[in-house]
């Protein structure tokens, strides 16, 4: 390769920053936030806990706690103009194009939108905390002739956010269950997405530019779009036969089986998925839907067996959020909601030191021609 150095294709392995937000240790099978097992997070405290944590560097007290829900709450509010931009979209625009073309929007109206500073860059990323769930529920409604709904104040941020996905105030169970998969979705070290905000942030340009390249990132199958695949999976299956034989189907065609593998795990289990699995468990019983779970629990023996694989978060977060009574279109929406705060991380981290992401390439091409 000479000096052009080694070409590793997806940047598979590479070390492409410093951060102290979080870290994948494969090793010790956690994920670390902030020094914090996430799984331990997940099962101990709240998002809101989470959002706090990533933000300002330490776990909240009570007081501290009711801040941040304070403050998420009365940025909640969409402005008016975004509504008229969604009312403008086809009615078969995807959610992630919706969702995207709502936060590229919010831009012009944050009166803070060219200010870097640490100060500055928080309360952006809570206004986005607070937004992006509104718009996640609202851009769906409006594409699908709905009514707008409007955030109900009086309920907490995850029961909120669940309350406008589903148009019914959510049980304790259900709204523990939904705050967990916010948990488990909001950060994971440097996958595409964060990569690409983290890129997009190193020009200097705002954070709603860089949440709308993630946003864009997202979108693809290969990255947050598995958990609709998963649960379309699970429909077609229909029985926990049925399901294993799609599976077999679908390997004997060679065909990428959604919800299982993960660039970094490799050949361990996803310690979110392990926890998602308890919870499918407890919400399928409590509806009648042990079905679902036994579908999910086959599957998974299956794959192990056949390909040595092992599911990722996306595999048991499908059947959660449609037990959960989410429209399936909305899974990976709801997935970027969640990132949010990571994203949020990533941005300001990026900000505070910050050096123009301007990598070289193998080149494969001709040379010494000429005209």
């Amino acid at each position: 390769m000479g000096k052009q150095g080694v070409f590793k294709p997806g940047l598979e392995g590479v070390i492409a920053g410093e951060t102290n937000i979080s870290f994948l240790d494969t090793e010790a099978e956690q994920i670390v936030i902030k020094g914090y097992d996430l799984i331990e997070l997940a099962e101990q405290k709240t998002y809101l806990d989470l959002v706090y944590l990533l933000l300002q560097d330490k776990l909240p007290d009570p007081m501290e706690l009711k801040g941040i829900e304070s403050a998420l709450k009365s940025a909640y509010e969409l402005p008016g103009g975004i509504y008229t931009i969604l009312k403008s979209l086809p009615n078969n625009t995807h959610p992630m194009d919706a969702l995207r073309t709502g936060i590229s929007a919010l831009a012009g109206y944050d009166p803070e939108l060219n200010d870097r500073s640490q100060a500055a860059n928080r309360s952006k990323a809570l206004r986005l905390i607070a937004q992006v769930p509104n718009i996640t529920a609202n851009s769906y409604r409006i594409l699908h002739q709905k009514n707008v709904i409007t955030p109900d104040k009086q309920l907490s941020f995850s029961q909120n956010f669940l309350y406008m996905l589903t148009e019914k105030e959510p049980t304790p169970q259900e709204t523990a269950v939904f705050d967990q998969t916010l948990m488990l979705y909001s950060e994971h070290e440097m996958p595409n997405s964060t990569f690409a905000a983290r890129v997009i942030a190193s020009t200097n340009t705002d954070i709603y530019g860089a949440f709308t390249g993630a946003a864009a990132s997202l979108k693809g199958h290969l990255h947050g779009g598995a958990n609709e695949a998963v649960m379309y999976m699970l429909l077609e299956g229909e029985t926990k036969s049925g399901f294993c034989k799609l599976i077999e189907h679908k390997l004997s065609r060679k065909e990428k089986i959604m919800g299982f593998g993960h660039r970094v795990y490799m050949r361990k289990m996803d310690p979110r998925a392990a926890l998602l699995k308890k919870a499918l468990y407890s919400l399928s019983h409590k509806t009648g839907r042990q079905d679902l779970y036994e579908m999910c629990d086959a599957g998974e023996k299956l794959m192990r067996e056949e390909k040595g694989l092992y599911p990722n978060l996306d595999y048991y977060a499908a059947p959660v959020y449609y037990l959960l009574g989410i429209p399936i279109d909305l899974y990976t929406p709801i997935f970027f909601a969640a990132r949010s705060v990571g994203l949020s991380a990533h941005v300001i981290e990026q900000h505070e030191d910050n050096r123009l992401f301007r990598p070289r390439v193998h080149y494969t091409g001709p040379r010494h021609l000429h005209p």
